[in-house]
């Protein structure tokens, strides 16, 4: 029996998150989601991409904030920032057959479907804050607890303005796209980063919260008929309900934050058949 699975946060750059992904069973009926946070080098994106799509019937790819880091490459190759790496990453998951946000929405036809799986890019526009802290407070509330997000040095917006930009022209042309889906329609959304604030549960961290999403999504679940929501980002593993929709948080995450005794398939999630 085919099945629908997902994972986030492998963060390839730990050799031992790489060696996992290569000891991976293959699961020539299945088909998987990657909600992001590949790794940060170019390099070990396609070696993900080249693994994954051997390896599995359907590979699905959303970003996540640390796919999208300017950093050199090896070899001294110039970094691509912003929208020109995202576009990058995009051409380069299509050499493989992985579909991205660009592309059109599939549909699960198997045990549990159909649904209309959606791949969102959407970022984050830091308005999953206190609402007392006023936007152009985020910082230093945040740096009081060291919750400071590499991203503010690492995550280009260009050309935009901002990533809060980025991340309203990122919501309106999803909300478009998802609004074309026939009502009715089954969905589960992919996106890297919870779409609901009060799905995120960082104890430890408490204030890195602006970096987490946009309330432009609190209700999107409801809106687009999601079934099944799809994320990333938090590093902790869990199941929600909301409304009647499921919310999976399917990180892997940094080698301290996972058995390495299972493996790697341990953590793939399956998400349909239920």
């Amino acid at each position: 029996m085919s099945k629908l699975k997902a994972i986030s946060d492998l963060h390839l750059a730990s050799p031992a998150n790489r060696e996992a992904l290569h000891d991976l069973p293959v699961f020539e009926n299945d088909w998987l989601i990657v909600a992001g946070d590949v790794a940060e080098r170019f390099d070990h994106i396609r070696l993900a991409f080249e693994t994954l799509a051997g390896k599995f019937a359907k590979v699905f790819w959303v970003p996540g904030n640390h796919d999208l880091w300017s950093i050199p490459e090896p070899g001294g190759g110039p970094a691509l920032t912003g929208e020109t790496r995202y576009r990058a990453l995009v051409d380069c998951a299509r050499d493989y057959g992985i579909v991205t946000p660009e592309d059109p929405f599939q549909t699960w036809g198997g045990p549990g479907g159909p649904h209309v799986i959606a791949p969102l890019f959407l970022l984050y526009d830091y308005s999953f804050r206190p609402e007392h802290i006023e936007r152009d407070e985020v910082i230093g509330w945040a740096r009081e607890q060291g919750a400071v997000c590499a991203d503010e040095l690492y995550l280009s917006p260009a050309p935009w303005v901002s990533r809060d930009d980025w991340c309203s022209r990122r919501c309106e042309e999803a909300e478009r796209r998802l609004g074309d889906i026939p009502a009715g329609a089954a969905t589960i959304l992919v996106n890297h980063y919870p779409l609901r604030s009060d799905l995120i549960h960082i104890p430890r961290a408490p204030r890195f919260t602006p970096w987490c999403g946009t309330r432009r999504t609190e209700d999107w679940h409801r809106r687009f008929n999601a079934k099944v929501v799809i994320s990333g980002h938090l590093h902790t593993r869990r199941t929600d309900w909301r409304d009647g929709s499921r919310f999976e948080e399917v990180s892997l995450g940094y080698p301290r934050q996972w058995d390495q005794s299972k493996g790697m398939a341990f953590y793939l999630r399956d998400i349909l058949p239920e």
